[in-house]
């Protein structure tokens, strides 16, 4: 007779690429399928099956996890240009030209919208860690960031009848080009933002003339990637401006040039701020946002973090830059923006300038409030919103959702969290200056990317934490928020897995909830008590101080630490069960 304990609902199994595979494989033999008598619906996701399947592998996982209900998704790679060729020339039966988007690009975004889910990162309540306290009182960075355009200047407003936004462009022949269409209903909110490429170059020549006169270390962050026809429109203009004028000054100078993704920037620079720098965040939205905390930060620091930060990303509706049609203008003309027919706004664009459009859906944004305020209420936490009210009618949007939702609430004897609404600058300040002891931080897509990398950062690892991604009907999908860890997975590729290096928590984590969900759901008593064993020995186990190099001299005794590989932590933790 098996031990095993019994399953019978599917879990459906998300796998993914590099060092985070080889340790979800480990995992799922070591706490999965040898100790549990589970369906495993399994799905591989990894970059090169998404190329060979021309993306029909993403489609088959969001049908899966509608399927079945709960589910685990490992981190896979997005692949750059030079990565996508060696796999073309590797699979010389795949049509290049003729690649989906979803062949090439990051599965997550197309998962989260086709299920519908919102993301809450949350941090493990690990209790032998401690943070340590970046220095950041006396530190001489500057952040620098353009006064105009992007979003400060966008024109918005909630559309007064359901129908469909189009962008028309009116170039030198005279005739419209529709450029974009996408429906709305009554209320919605929707926006439009161009960038004038010429103010782009010209603070690009004050921003690294400035570094140069002051002799600063310089930092460049966008978020080119996801929105490459905005973000990384600005970016080209920016770099190309820096090799042609100022490259060979700076490094005359022995000054560094750092460019990356405003998140993981974001994160880099607040957990380890340098002597000296200067911190050019065109993007004037998350630039003023970042200001004002480093200002902050550099007067007071950083105080001590005793509590669990969690952030709830709304990603569900399609809202903000990350769901936007974004792409430079082809030629000198006019934009127009039409909306069940009528024109509600036209400006001028020139030659090369970015161009955004988004918009939102009310309904999703009410379900994700409510989402917000049940999670905070079963859990006992203080809610923080960041709202720009004052002159974003997209935003007010979301202050009349949470006035519904809280009435909704109260009519059906369930009071809400105790919440505040505030500017997001001061919503982002709070979270790293003066945290509450449970507090969950509801944002848009973009700052909660940020946020959580900064949250995350903070906390130490990336690993130290676990995303849950909740959809309206009940779907969901837990997750680690880090990535594959290519460095580790060379390493790993070296030593002929050897040299296994790579902090399985988070991954372990989200297999744990995942367990723990479909115990709950199909009253599977001894499901339930298995998870919240794992989580336990995973806990207990940095608790003695047994814990993985990114984590060294993190714990609460340093001289106490027994430093293991991937395989000797999760050994140690399977010993604990």
């Amino acid at each position: 007779m098996s031990n095993k304990i019994r399953v019978d609902a599917p879990l459906v199994i998300l796998h993914g690429d590099e060092m985070a595979q080889v340790a979800f494989e480990k995992i799922l033999d070591t706490f999965v399928t040898s100790r549990l008598d589970i369906p495993l619906v399994e799905i591989d996701l990894s970059a090169e099956n998404r190329l060979v399947t021309n993306g029909q592998v993403i489609v088959d996982a969001i049908e899966a996890l509608k399927k079945h209900g709960v589910g685990i998704k490992n981190a896979g790679m997005t692949v750059n240009r030079t990565q996508l060729g060696e796999m073309l020339d590797k699979h010389p039966e795949v049509d290049g030209i003729r690649l989906h988007p979803l062949a090439t690009k990051s599965p997550n975004g197309a998962i989260r919208k086709g299920i519908g889910g919102n993301i809450t990162r949350e941090d493990i309540e690990f209790r032998n860690l401690t943070v340590s306290r970046p220095e950041w009182i006396g530190r001489d960075i500057e952040v620098d960031t353009m006064e105009t355009g992007g979003i400060k200047d966008s024109f918005n407003e909630l559309s007064r009848a359901t129908g469909v936004v189009k962008l028309m462009f009116v170039g030198e022949s005279g005739n419209p080009v529709e450029l974009h269409r996408r429906e709305v209903n009554k209320g919605d909110p929707w926006l439009l933002a161009t960038n004038d490429v010429d103010d782009v170059k010209a603070w690009a020549h004050r921003f690294f003339q400035r570094a140069i006169d002051e002799k600063r270390d310089i930092y460049l962050g966008l978020k080119d990637t996801v929105i490459a026809g905005y973000d990384g429109v600005m970016r080209a203009a920016i770099e190309a401006i820096y090799d042609e004028h100022y490259r060979e000054q700076v490094e005359a100078l022995g000054l560094n040039y750092h460019y990356e993704l405003i998140d993981a920037q974001a994160a880099r620079l607040v957990a380890n701020p340098p002597e000296r720098a200067l911190w050019g965040v065109p993007d004037n939205t998350t630039g003023r946002k970042l200001y004002k905390l480093v200002e902050q930060l550099k007067l007071y620091g950083i105080p001590a973090r005793k509590a669990q930060v969690s952030i709830s990303r709304m990603s569900a509706g399609g809202g903000d830059q990350y769901g936007s049609f974004n792409a430079p203008a082809s030629e000198d003309g006019i934009l127009k923006v039409i909306v069940d027919g009528e024109e509600k706004h036209a400006r001028r664009v020139k030659k090369g300038d970015a161009i955004l459009l988004m918009s939102n859906d009310q309904a999703a944004i009410k379900d994700w409030i409510l989402q917000v305020f049940r999670d905070a209420s079963r859990k006992g936490k203080e809610v923080y919103f960041g709202l720009k009210r004052e002159y974003m009618e997209y935003d007010e949007v979301f202050s009349t959702a949470i006035t519904d939702v809280r009435r909704e609430l109260a009519e059906t004897g369930t009071p809400p969290p105790s919440f505040m609404i505030m500017r997001p600058s001061s919503q982002l300040t709070k979270m790293i200056t003066d945290p509450p002891r449970n507090a969950l931080y509801p944002a848009q897509n973009l700052d909660g990317d940020i946020f959580s990398d900064i949250s995350a950062a903070l906390g130490g690892s990336l690993a130290t934490a676990s995303s849950i991604i909740e959809s309206k009907d009940g779907t969901m999908l837990f997750e680690a928020p880090h990535g594959t860890a290519h460095d580790l997975y060379l390493t790993y590729l070296e030593s002929d897995g050897k040299q296994a290096h790579f902090n399985s928590s988070a991954l372990l984590f989200a297999v744990a909830n995942a367990l723990e969900t479909l115990g709950d759901r199909q009253n599977n008593a001894a499901l339930v008590d298995y998870a919240h064993r794992l989580k336990a020995a995973l806990i207990d186990t940095v608790d003695a101080g047994i814990i993985t190099g990114d984590l060294k001299g993190k714990t609460n005794d340093p001289a106490s630490e027994t430093l293991v590989d991937m395989n000797g932590f999760l050994d140690a933790v399977a010993s604990r069960l």
